[in-house]
């Protein structure tokens, strides 16, 4: 049986016993945020996440420029409406995160386990209240939030996309600058984040071993799979790991990546170095950089500036699913759990459903005559 004081976090843990503070405000406050990082520390939530979470609490506390203690319900209504307001307006998404986080901080003081509520009555004859409710929090009405223009590329923009990343590595050579290589590292790079569906943080974590051969398909040699080992992970959980299959649609990346691997990689001196993709200076590759090689690649193709290099994970998913592989396979392949969430990053084509319709008036002939 855990009693008040034993779980990590607690009042009773950061708290010393016995001192007389000389301002025992800013103490307590600084004394919780120490708690209830050691609390998800506990959880083995990642430094990142914390210290994201910490962040916003305290840029929530100077805003209402009051302790949690004191906290009140119009305090956060105007601090989500003051971000609304701001130069650069915050998404719906980034409105909701502020209100989970400030809604767990609460919880955490409130939960008398912890013995903050006892503490702060001690103190200063006030106890801190959850002031996030149902009626001053965002209604999760929909699966997907992100900004409209968000969606698949098609398959003639996917073409458009690799054909200026392509052409920018074709014309630096006859410029006499610097960056040939890297830009031919960046159009095969962008080509393996869509032939394998891969996050961002996926393709950087790849190394050269993990291109693997797959039985099933001899002819892609050590290109018929890659093994992901920095796949999103759940929340407190380790990175997850899978492994991804060469699809035969997808076959025209295997000479992509030999050729990178074998011919052009060599040539930046780093063969020793683990990563599949390096830089000049032979280190991996900035998961900003990555970013960069799609941005730069997009506005030469004249694509709508509001794709981003996540657009590429959706097309793959929309693309797999076009080509009638079935719904377990393409979630297993990008590595989400359930049906659902793949469903939201699909965005099938005019073509593909009237090719289904099609497919199935054909077992309807009587359907196709005119009345």
């Amino acid at each position: 049986m855990v009693v008040r004081g034993d779980l990590p976090g607690s009042a009773r843990q950061v708290l010393p016993d016995g001192v007389t503070f000389l301002d025992a405000k800013p103490a307590v406050f600084e004394a919780m945020l120490d708690g209830w990082a050691m609390q998800q520390r506990a959880r083995f939530l990642k430094a990142k996440t914390i210290e994201v979470r910490i962040a916003l609490i305290r840029r929530f506390a100077v805003f209402a420029n009051e302790y949690p203690w004191a906290w009140a319900c119009a305090d956060v209504e105007a601090f989500i409406s003051d971000r609304r307001q701001a130069e650069r307006s915050i998404a719906m998404s980034t409105a909701r995160m502020y209100e989970i986080t400030i809604r767990m901080f609460l919880n955490y003081i409130t939960d008398p386990r912890y013995g903050w509520a006892s503490t702060c009555q001690k103190l200063f004859d006030a106890v801190p209240q959850q002031i996030l409710h149902e009626w001053n929090t965002i209604v999760h009405t929909t699966d997907y939030e992100g900004a409209p223009g968000r969606r698949p590329l098609t398959y003639d923009e996917v073409q458009a996309l690799f054909d200026a990343a392509d052409g920018r590595a074709e014309a630096i050579p006859g410029t006499g600058r610097k960056g040939a290589l890297t830009a031919q590292r960046d159009a095969a790079l962008l080509k393996t984040i869509y032939a394998f569906g891969l996050r961002r943080q996926e393709a950087w974590g790849l190394d050269v071993t993990d291109l693997r051969h797959n039985p099933t398909t001899p002819g892609y040699r050590d290109c018929g799979a890659v093994f992901v080992r920095f796949g999103k992970a759940s929340r407190g959980g380790a990175a997850k790991r899978r492994t991804v299959l060469t699809v035969p649609e997808m076959d025209w990346i295997v000479p992509v990546l030999e050729n990178w691997r074998n011919e052009i990689r060599p040539l930046l001196g780093c063969r020793s170095h683990p990563a599949l993709w390096v830089t000049e200076r032979s280190d991996r590759i900035s998961m900003r950089r990555i970013n960069d090689a799609f941005t730069t690649a997009r506005d030469a193709a004249g694509l709508d500036p509001v794709l981003d290099l996540h657009c590429l994970r959706h097309s793959y998913v929309t693309h797999l699913v076009e080509f009638d592989y079935p719904e377990r396979f393409v979630s297993t392949q990008v590595g989400h759990s359930y049906a659902a969430t793949t469903a939201i990053y699909t965005g099938v084509s005019d073509e593909y459903r009237n090719r289904l319709l099609r497919r199935s008036l054909s077992r309807h002939p009587d359907l196709w005559e005119s009345p």
